[in-house]
């Protein structure tokens, strides 16, 4: 199923349809309902890209305030481009806002009622995980980097191997990010995307000639998921493409690095 949009206390927010049914309190963000300004306006949640701290700050809290989320309890992502998925507890809360991060993951995991995973993304892939049975979340930040590395799925496994989760019963979303229409690249990507997936990568990639080819993030994704257990009608995904629509979304490639980030936020409640 395709994500779906509302608003929430003038925070226009994509949800899970899926998720949203069984009472999961989580998000895709964009770039409007905030109070920064400039190259950051309006919704910027990115804590390193040069905003003012305090209009951050007050994004962070129409955020939350529209998810009914506590503030103190979000911990959110120091990302590498990597596939490390690392456990949270409630001596995490509040890492990457009131205090520093003091670790490296591009995916969080948890099974701690009131903590708020966060990841962010500005063209890149995020994905929010959700075992309504076992009360387990993931959150995970899948580049084409993470996605080569299979991030997604070995967020599956942790969910399975750590905390006794089952496969069928996980959901998945997957947000806006850059998607076929636009992400061209040259060979580095589409290899790496063969040779951690096979042929089965070969759906996901498009030559357009002179050494070019357009790589779909979504689908890749959802074939690592796939992979790892989760059913395909548990896995819902954004039809939107961040450089498509940079009015509504922060896009790397569209503003040449110059721009805050969205966000995809999860919680146990």
């Amino acid at each position: 199923m395709e994500l779906i949009e509302q608003v929430k206390q003038g925070i226009p927010l994509q949800i899970s349809p899926q998720m949203a049914k069984k009472g999961v309190i989580h998000g895709f963000t964009t770039r409007l309902g905030g109070t920064s300004e400039g190259i950051y306006a309006s919704l910027n949640l990115g804590t390193n890209r040069g905003d003012d701290p305090q209009r951050v700050r007050e994004n962070y809290r129409r955020v939350c305030g529209a998810l009914g989320v506590e503030m103190g309890k979000l911990v959110l992502s120091s990302q590498v481009h990597g596939d490390e998925v690392r456990p949270v507890t409630l001596a995490d809360g509040g890492k990457g806002l009131d205090r520093p991060v003091d670790y490296e993951a591009d995916g969080l995991i948890t099974d701690v009622p009131g903590l708020t995973l966060v990841v962010f993304g500005a063209d890149c892939a995020t994905i929010l995980l959700d075992d309504p049975v076992r009360g387990v979340i993931a959150a995970v930040h899948a580049g084409w980097r993470g996605t080569a590395l299979g991030i997604a799925a070995r967020a599956v496994e942790a969910m399975v191997q750590d905390y006794g989760c089952e496969r069928k019963h996980i959901l998945a979303a997957i947000g806006p990010c850059i998607s076929l229409c636009c992400f061209e690249t040259g060979q580095e990507v589409p290899q790496a995307m063969r040779e951690a997936l096979g042929e089965e990568a070969a759906p996901y990639l498009k030559e357009v000639g002179e050494g070019k080819s357009r790589v779909d993030l979504k689908g890749l994704n959802a074939l690592w998921l796939s992979r790892s257990g989760v059913m395909t009608t548990n896995i819902d995904i954004s039809p939107d493409c961040t450089l498509c629509r940079p009015e509504k979304y922060w896009s790397h490639r569209y503003t040449k690095g110059e721009r805050g980030s969205q966000a995809a936020l999860i919680s146990l409640g």
